[in-house]
Parts: structure tokens; sequence; C-alpha cells
């Protein structure tokens, strides 16, 4: 796979840069983008994404609409038993949302490695959440609202990110979300205030078993 996904470990790393993430998001927009019918298909597919690569079988990443074959950003969470057991996504729209969606339930599954491979007898114990990014946008410090936006901060050799749910888990301010996604780049706390760039985007987060589903 390449380039590969990133995955949400605060020691993940790009080639010739330094990406981290947050965890699973659980923040998505007032009016959703996406219907039930093409959550399901979705989260079917990230089933399927881990379940055919653990027995060999080739799935068809051909999407089967116009929306999901819109080129946009993904990150696939994965949970056995309410534990954590794999989060990696691709912040930068490279694919169809239906191959990210696929390529990054693998990837979860088989690469992030704060954890064992998933196994094929966790297959059926699997909850999946998926959070849908939107395009990144630049944005100045005091425009960013806090569980509403997820941040990116880079400069020309770092890049850190976190999710839109981080700070409110967290209990941070907005001054606290831009230091500590500083740090997550390996930067100074206070890079956002001495010529890092900052771009912004919304996450749209969707899990088995959500009742608006």
């Amino acid at each position: 796979m390449s380039p590969s996904p990133e995955d949400s470990s605060a020691k993940s790393r790009s080639a010739g840069s330094s990406e981290s993430t947050g965890e699973d998001a659980h923040t998505s927009a007032s009016r959703p983008e996406f219907s039930p019918e093409e959550r399901a298909l979705l989260l079917k597919l990230a089933h399927e994404a881990v379940a055919s690569a653990l027995v060999g079988r080739t799935l068809s990443l051909t999407p089967p609409s116009p929306h999901l074959a819109e080129p946009r950003g993904a990150f696939t969470t994965l949970y056995v038993r309410g534990d954590l057991r794999g989060c990696v996504g691709y912040v930068f729209p490279l694919y169809s949302l239906y191959q990210t969606v696929a390529e990054t339930a693998r990837s979860a599954a088989f690469e992030d490695t704060r954890f064992w491979p998933v196994t094929l007898e966790e297959v059926s114990e699997l909850k999946v959440s998926l959070s849908i990014l939107s395009p990144l946008k630049p944005i100045r410090p005091e425009e960013i609202e806090i569980g509403r936006h997820g941040l990116l901060v880079s400069t020309s050799s770092h890049r850190g990110l976190l999710l839109p749910q981080v700070p409110i888990e967290h209990g941070w301010d907005r001054i606290a979300f831009l230091e500590q996604t500083c740090r997550k780049a390996g930067l100074p706390a206070n890079a956002w205030q001495k010529g890092a760039k900052l771009e912004v985007f919304t996450a749209e987060v969707f899990g088995d078993g959500d009742p608006s589903r």
C-alpha cells in the first residue's frame, strides 16, 4: 500500500515528516452527509476488508455510487469487547472514500504497531467506527472551534493532527488544543505562534450500533 495510512499512535511517523493523530472521534456534523444506507454500506465494507484479508479473499474496491467514489480522508477505528484494537487513517483525500475505508480498516487491523494483528477468532467481535473527514482548510487560531474542528499543525518537516473529539475528552480550551497538537507534531508548544501552518477539518463519525444508523 503506498502511501501508507497514518495510524493514531503518538509514535506514528510518515516518510520525510512526523505526523501523529488522536484516536477515534465521536463528533459529527449536525446535518449528516451520509445516508443511513451509505453508512451501513461503509461499515459492512470495513468488516469485510478485515475478514477477507484474513482468509485471502479478494475484495472489490469499485465504489457503488458517485458519492462514495469521491476522494476523501478517513479514519477507521476498531474495538474488541470495548477495547481499542487499532486506529488508522488517511488525512488527505488520496483515494475514493470506498477504497479508503477498506484500506484503513485493513491497516487498523494489521498494521497499527501498538497492537498485535487482529485474529480470525476476533473478527466476529470487531466493532467499527468511521470518521469521514472534510477537506482541510487554513484557519486563524482565534477561529478554531472546540468540538467542531479537528486540527492539523505542520511545518516543512513535521505534522501533527488531533481529531475533533480529543480536546473535549481532555477538557482542553482552544490554546491547549493548539499547544497539544504542536506537541503531537514533535514541535514546541508555541509553534502555532511561530509560523507553523494551521488547518482544520470536520469529521462525520458513525459506527456499529449507532441509533442514527
